[in-house]
């Protein structure tokens, strides 16, 4: 301890750092203090009217009997009100009646975000852009068709395409895939039926543009199922190994779950119906 003397009035604690730096024992300011006290009573105020001490089994309920499960369960019941006006007729209705009743196909249009961020977003994005491998939803290219009813079944029912696997030579890859980035796989003849073809047509389509019933992909436009760097080498891969092989490690996993048997409820269905055809101007 320093021996030079307390050059304050106030007596000091009697430690001292530094030789300069003294620990004084003066009195808080009065504000500080009121305002301490002040601090005190609310707490008092708070354990009385709010719970706040934990019991064996239980805690003190407080006298207003506020919890904040209570007041959330009170604001949902006040959104649910104002829903039901729509809610109510979405129970009774088709995919396609709410698509037809504009005011209903706006509210599912808005409402439905938050069901397809949950349930559909990890595979097709939150715009329904499209991931790696899982189809766009935002544009008007279908598989299966795109009309209410076939949206409505490939979230129900689910979808597992498939597409034999073709063991071709190269150079045979090489025409085929050529003729199918060129938008032209009708012009390859190994795209058509056998014995000069390998039957591509029979799914495809003779001019090559799909067939929904089938899921089979439309060959003539620049839009891919399985989108690469190398597109070229990716329709070569797809041709060679195809889709959903049975014991074929290569092959393309195309499947989407179904969404039906109560995973979601019909109404529900509906409304990702509706969200999706509307987001991407469904036929």
């Amino acid at each position: 301890m320093s021996d030079k003397q307390n050059p304050y009035s106030a007596p000091d604690t009697g430690h001292v750092w530094d030789d300069t730096l003294r620990e004084l024992t003066n009195q808080p300011p009065r504000w500080w203090m009121l305002g301490f006290y002040a601090s005190l009573a609310l707490v008092v105020v708070y354990v009385i009217i709010y719970p706040a001490i934990p019991l064996v089994s239980s805690h003190t309920k407080g006298l207003l009997d506020w919890t904040s499960i209570k007041e959330y369960k009170e604001d949902l019941a006040v959104i649910e009100e104002k829903r039901a006006e729509f809610e109510r007729p979405l129970q009774e209705m088709s995919a396609a009646a709410i698509l037809a009743d504009d005011n209903l196909a706006d509210y599912v249009q808005r409402s439905a975000k938050v069901l397809f961020g949950d349930n559909c977003a990890a595979c097709h994005g939150i715009e329904g852009q499209g991931n790696q491998g899982y189809p766009v939803l935002n544009d008007n290219d279908w598989l299966y068709g795109g009309t209410i009813q076939a949206i409505e079944q490939s979230i129900t029912t689910g979808r597992n395409g498939m597409m034999p696997a073709h063991p071709l030579s190269e150079a045979e890859l090489n025409r085929l895939a050529d003729a199918i980035i060129a938008g032209n796989p009708a012009s390859e003849p190994l795209f058509g039926f056998p014995p000069e073809g390998k039957g591509c047509a029979a799914c495809h389509g003779t001019d090559g543009k799909g067939m929904h019933a089938l899921g089979a992909a439309n060959l003539t436009d620049p839009i891919w199922r399985f989108v690469a760097a190398d597109q070229r080498e990716s329709v070569k891969h797809t041709i060679q190994h195809g889709v959903n092989v049975p014991g074929n490690s290569q092959s393309r996993n195309a499947v989407m779950p179904q969404f039906g048997g109560g995973k979601l409820s019909d109404t529900e269905i509906r409304k990702l119906a509706v969200y999706v055809h509307k987001l991407g101007g469904g036929q």
